[in-house]
């Protein structure tokens, strides 16, 4: 996701010269050729998030569509002041990307695991937050932010699904996309995660139980209207998500269907319990161990699935 992400925003910037990249000493080698092109659009602003946040909103002020970029939560928790009263409070022009969501640094510990952002970002009044779960919906998400005025939030990954765009699919900023059809339960994933729900519905398949695969590459705005599809349409749905479940994208499903009136047959969230993720180890590792695997999806499916069947055979 990372390198589809700069390859498109150097794009931009090829064609914007008001568009300006930040960064809080780091992304050596990623952004070096980034740097070499477009030295006037590039800063640095050291180890110092705070003051990143601060010196984009203010070039945004002046005309600027600023991105600033750093890994796991050090552009959004240690800064989250600045993004709040800086930036979003005075609807800044202020892209906010984290590279390493989730569990992508999950080897250096609980600081780099970024497992709040969802829930914290998407309170903010007026921020929009974009989680993409392919390298396609990385580069349409990077186009599309960059064009939207305010803050936005982009979590990028290391982990994706491929490029899983349909055939003559056209990108649509805050809509869901429904990657395969089914009617026994519907599947909703956002971020990187993505790739587990495609391997699960695979392994359904196989199993004769066909769920409806959906990416929401938005969790604000939220496609409300696919959501009311599903309840209508499927046996229920699941939501998973590498986020805790406190105020996360299953959350937002959840406040959508009560709000708009409209009730899943079923419905259950899978993510980040109340807990702190001290454990270290890899990203498939931790997805494992808080419930987050392809299996742990497979047997919440099966579940809800068959509960139905078991309480008509009683």
């Amino acid at each position: 996701m990372r390198d589809h992400f700069i390859q498109r925003l150097m794009e931009l910037a090829a064609a914007d010269s008001r568009l300006m990249l930040v960064t809080g000493d780091l992304g050596f080698g990623v952004l070096t050729k980034f740097q070499e092109r477009f030295p006037r659009q590039y800063l640095n602003v050291g180890v110092a998030e705070q003051n990143l946040t601060g010196v984009a909103t203010g070039l945004a002020l002046e005309g600027r569509t600023v991105f600033t970029y750093s890994i796991g939560n050090f552009p959004t928790l240690r800064c989250l002041e600045q993004v709040r009263n800086d930036a979003a409070y005075h609807d800044a022009n202020v892209k906010v990307v984290a590279i390493g969501g989730g569990f992508s640094y999950g080897q250096l510990g609980m600081s780099h695991h970024a497992t709040e952002d969802l829930s914290i970002l998407r309170a903010l009044p007026g921020v929009e937050v974009a989680s993409p779960g392919c390298l396609w919906e990385t580069v349409e998400l990077t186009s599309a932010i960059a064009n939207r005025p305010g803050v936005c939030y982009l979590r990028l990954d290391k982990s994706d699904a491929g490029d899983t765009q349909l055939p003559g699919e056209r990108f649509e900023f805050g809509k869901a996309r429904r990657l395969r059809e089914g009617e026994d339960l519907a599947i909703f994933a956002t971020g990187g995660i993505l790739e587990i729900a495609l391997e699960a519905a695979s392994e359904l398949a196989a199993e004769r139980v066909a769920v409806r695969i959906v990416s929401f590459p938005t969790l604000k705005p939220l496609d409300t209207n696919e959501i009311r599809s599903a309840c209508e349409g499927t046996g229920g749905i699941i939501t998973i998500e590498e986020n805790v479940l406190n105020g996360g994208f299953g959350s937002a499903i959840a406040e959508a269907c009560m709000d708009g009136g409209f009730h899943p047959k079923a419905f259950r969230r899978l993510g980040m319990k109340d807990v702190y993720s001290s454990v270290v180890g890899s990203q498939a590792y931790l997805r494992n161990h808080y419930g987050l695997g392809k299996d742990h999806l497979v047997a919440a499916v099966k579940e809800l699935v068959l509960r139905p069947q078991a309480a008509t055979s009683r």
